[in-house]
């Protein structure tokens, strides 16, 4: 299965990390769109539902974090050195934690659950009209949350440039992240439906707006670790930090608030396996 998959992803797309790169973000960007236009269709999916989609979202990222970016880049590119993945890993939580004292928890606002450490719009945006002003922070908050996404794959393929070994971890952890963007691109569009906007035009918006960050970002990672290469170990450490935060403090608690903690962590855990089944399989 690895070396079909990867044969045939090198005869279409090439191993250059700028391209490879840009094929990544197009394609987990397109998986995104693809959850989001779910909601055209599946009108009402229950409060449990997505709960389970949720948590196994959060599950292949968990696993994806470790297997394809924490372990890899202390093994592979620091020499057995744990400091520089691990003060990436400290960069990228700080990064978010930082970012969300100036955007709101996404799910939280939508869906008119505060929280006591949420942004509030009229604080943080000097905007009269709070409505609007929630709209933006929203539009703020999860491209804040899907940057680490499109980072993670683009450092993902240019840590395989010149290494065709790591290129089927790199697809994995490509599969991995737009997989997770599924459920995550239909929860938003949910969100932003229970807070009054329109379906159609918001499911496409959704999937557009997470493109829009996705995209150059993953070019951007692919391109900056293959021309400044001692930044690999530390960009793979952020990606995977503010990754970790994300599920940590967005994803497993908006999960934990409805009374179905228990089917949320078996979704946690399905994701997990998935992942890891495909990091296995892909890799060299």
């Amino acid at each position: 299965m690895q070396s079909v998959l990867v044969d045939v992803f090198t005869d279409v797309v090439g191993t250059d990390p700028l391209v490879t790169g840009l094929v990544g973000g197009v394609v987990i960007a397109t998986l995104n769109l693809l959850g989001a236009s779910l909601v055209l269709v599946w009108r009402n999916p229950s409060q449990r539902s997505m709960d389970v989609a949720l948590g196994f979202a959060a599950g292949v990222m968990l696993a994806a974090a470790f297997t394809s970016l924490i372990i890899p880049g202390i093994e592979e590119y620091s020499g057995g050195n744990p400091v520089p993945t691990l003060l990436g890993v400290a960069l990228g939580a700080l990064f978010l934690d930082q970012g969300d004292k100036l955007v709101p928890h996404a799910h939280y606002l939508l869906t008119g659950q505060r929280r006591s450490d949420a942004a509030d719009p009229g604080e943080s945006l000097p905007i009269a009209d709070e409505r609007l002003a929630g709209v933006i922070l929203f539009i703020l908050a999860i491209t804040l949350h899907n940057m680490p996404e499109g980072l993670a794959v683009g450092v993902g393929f240019g840590a395989a440039a010149g290494d065709p070994a790591r290129l089927g971890s790199a697809i994995s952890l490509m599969l991995a992240i737009g997989i997770q963007n599924i459920p995550e691109g239909l929860a938003v569009s949910v969100a932003a439906i229970n807070a009054g906007l329109n379906r159609r035009a918001y499911a496409v918006f959704a999937g557009v707006r997470a493109g829009v960050v996705e995209i150059p970002l993953a070019v951007l990672g692919a391109v900056a670790v293959t021309v400044v290469e001692p930044l690999l170990p530390y960009a793979m450490g952020f990606a995977a930090g503010a990754m970790l935060f994300v599920i940590s403090d967005e994803i497993i608690p908006e999960t934990h608030t409805s009374g179905h903690e228990r089917v949320a962590t078996l979704g946690l855990m399905a994701g997990t396996i998935v992942m890891l089944y495909l990091d296995i399989s892909l890799a060299a």
